[in-house]
């Protein structure tokens, strides 16, 4: 039951604002916030009721879950009261002030749960590992083009700390490949910066990067994105690496991608376009097999009975109406895991729930071809991001302040120096 809110708010990253013309100021105005208990977590919730051309408009935010400006309508509204709704997630919100505070009642599809906001908006999340400038190493910004798709994908270079650009020994180069969804070129997700940190740990220890903002994102240019699938980012990420080949800079040339980036970089690995590759749970068996698992893992950590089936899921309407998807449920990896004879390091963490370690890694582990530079390693109490948590469930993400755990960038950066 509980993952219906859940799932639903995730669904629906950014929604139009809806302005009914009620009055044109309140005192309710401003920012309101507070934790909604849905029995298996507490989700934030933020309020925002900005004036605006004679009208008060009212948007939420579900931060937890990365979800910013979803619009709402105005049922009522006046000094004390407030009542909204979003129709397309079957949600509804009425709180009345008392003491100072918003005490109402969310309900969503039949079922309802007391939420109290305070006046404010939450405070800034902590990320104690974000770089700060300026940084003890150069970068350089630049483009790269994927011309069969007519996509001009831009990035930023990172070089090596005291990097010279006159000596003859060239660094290692590592093309960081994102996962699902439009990114930019930092991963950014939930106020954390994934790419920047790995990038920036790299530089100290001798290694370089480029990580580059998907297409039509950013500062990215061009290329299908609506019926785009992994093999249109497969030939953007294949042109990242054909340009970083054509700088005649770096002595190798790999590919470090994270969930959907590490199935291109196996796309690539079988082609022998890259010399070697970090797989950060990228997926090691079918698509419908992993999201089957993916969905299980989820209905459990939310109380529900994990009783998805790969049958039943293929069935679900988004399957057959989502390019990406309807590609992704039907590519098997193992063929092309087979046939990457470059070194692979693949890691998951333990409390993936998004990608099963237990899963993917035995599948990865028994399709490499056999290879003492081959390392593959599950981290215990690590997620999908690869932070520290508790659940591994994904409205966690945005509560951590951890962006990566230090040991899987000291292992990373070890494993790539020790190909020298």
């Amino acid at each position: 039951m509980k993952k219906t809110i859940i799932i639903a708010l995730l669904a629906f990253m950014t929604m139009m604002t809806f302005a009914q013309k009620v009055q044109s100021t309140t005192a309710l105005l401003g920012s309101w916030s507070g934790k909604l208990d849905v029995g298996a977590m507490y989700l934030t919730i933020v309020l925002h009721l900005d004036q605006a051309d004679g009208y008060v408009l009212v948007t939420m935010d579900s931060p937890d879950q990365g979800a910013k400006g979803i619009g709402t309508f105005k049922e009522y509204l006046s000094d004390d009261s407030l009542a909204i709704k979003v129709e397309y997630l079957g949600m509804t919100y009425r709180a009345k002030l008392k003491d100072g505070k918003l005490d109402g009642t969310f309900a969503q599809n039949g079922m309802s749960f007391p939420l109290v906001l305070t006046r404010g908006d939450i405070a800034e999340p902590k990320r104690p590992q974000m770089p700060a400038q300026p940084y003890p190493y150069e970068t350089e910004e630049v483009t790269f083009c994927n011309e069969a798709d007519g996509a001009t994908l831009a990035g930023t270079l990172t070089w090596p700390v005291n990097y010279d650009k006159s000596s003859k020994k060239k660094p290692v180069v590592v093309l960081l490949v994102s996962g699902s969804g439009p990114q930019n070129r930092n991963e950014e997700l939930f106020s954390h910066k994934p790419f920047l940190v790995i990038a920036d740990y790299l530089a100290r220890q001798g290694i370089a990067s480029l990580r580059y903002d998907d297409r039509a994102t950013g500062k990215s240019v061009g290329g299908e994105l609506k019926n785009a699938t992994s093999l249109d980012f497969m030939r953007d990420a294949s042109a990242g690496l054909d340009f970083l080949r054509q700088q005649k800079k770096f002595s190798k040339v790999g590919l470090l991608g994270h969930s959907e980036g590490g199935l291109i970089a196996f796309l690539l690995g079988a082609r022998k376009r890259t010399d070697f590759i970090v797989s950060l749970a990228g997926p090691g068996v079918k698509g419908d097999t992993l999201l089957a698992a993916q969905v299980n893992r989820i209905q459990s950590l939310s109380g529900d009975p994990a009783n998805m089936t790969v049958e039943h899921y293929r069935q679900q309407p988004e399957v057959k109406e989502n390019p990406w998807l309807k590609w992704f449920v039907d590519y098997d990896p193992a063929a092309d895991i087979k046939s990457t004879r470059c070194p692979v390091f693949a890691l998951n963490g333990d409390r993936d729930c998004q990608v099963i370690a237990s899963q993917n890694l035995n599948a990865i582990r028994q399709l490499l071809p056999k290879s003492k530079k081959n390392l593959v390693k599950e981290y215990p109490g690590l997620n999908h991001l690869f932070q520290h948590c508790t659940t591994g469930f994904p409205t966690e993400y945005g509560q951590i302040e951890e962006t990566i755990s230090p040991e899987v960038l000291d292992d990373v950066a070890k494993w790539i120096n020790g190909l020298k």
